[in-house]
């Protein structure tokens, strides 16, 4: 159960259900384990993760640039460098044996690019899928915590070991839909930031985009962790040790 009183909440002994040497300290508000700061890694992705994010949309737009004042089909091979450079950090993903999850959307979102592009003949047009995206992403994380599943505990319980087990803990379940709507305004406003630039050909300023939300995605996860252990009582054991309902425990 996740609807659980104000009152219950102050009432209940985390401590009591985690025993003394049981586990690490409690890691709530007050402040955070190393452990806890993996999934800030991880989601991030390190170098690689920016070059994911950030080259494909600069190497369209360079290739067209330099290609559009003498070559009629300079669309075309902007296209395919871009579907080149993605499908290169999959390869490189696959070959080190590691979740292509990442790689596989941003290909998807080329390929549709790539689409939109050719069916309209505006390089443009290659950055429509990305606005349909985050659109997309903020509406999923709005209708997740609206149906108690917000996606930020979707995706970070199973980076931090605890699957979807947060959700028999009302305190946890509360700090990830706050830290979710952090993620419905990022994008939100990778949204708005896109459709001027779309809408008045601004190539290079479509380029720099992907450089310009990689920050913003790093401010993201550092602004939603914030909110999430403020959100967490000082003596809970932490976002790795969710506890049960109090009226499930007390029964």
């Amino acid at each position: 159960m996740l609807h659980a009183s104000a009152g219950e909440h102050r009432s209940f002994n985390y401590r009591a259900v985690v025993p003394a040497g049981s586990g690490p300290k409690p890691s709530g508000a007050s402040g955070s384990s190393a452990d806890d700061r993996q999934p800030i890694k991880t989601l991030i992705g390190g170098p690689r993760g920016a070059l994911e994010s950030i080259l494909p949309p600069v190497v369209f737009v360079a290739v067209y640039s330099a290609l559009s004042s003498s070559n009629q089909d300079a669309l075309t091979y902007a296209i395919v460098a871009a579907l080149v450079l993605a499908a290169f950090f999959g390869g490189w993903r696959l070959l080190e044996r590691k979740r292509p999850t990442h790689v596989i959307g941003a290909i998807a979102v080329v390929a549709l690019g790539a689409y939109f592009a050719g069916r309209t003949g505006s390089p443009a047009a290659f950055f429509w899928p990305r606005v349909l995206l985050n659109v997309l992403s903020a509406l999923a994380f709005v209708i997740g915590n609206f149906i108690r599943w917000p996606l930020l505990g979707v995706i970070v319980g199973p980076i931090m070991g605890t699957g979807m087990r947060w959700r028999r803990d009302p305190v946890l379940a509360r700090a990830y839909s706050r830290g979710s709507w952090v993620w419905v305004l990022l994008n939100l406003v990778r949204a708005a930031i896109l459709l001027p630039f779309i809408a008045n050909d601004t190539l290079w300023g479509l380029a720099a985009s992907g450089a310009l939300f990689y920050v913003l995605v790093i401010g993201t996860i550092l602004g939603s962790w914030f909110v999430m252990k403020r959100a967490i009582p000082a003596d809970h054991p932490g976002l790795r040790h969710p506890v049960g309902d109090p009226k499930s425990t007390d029964e």
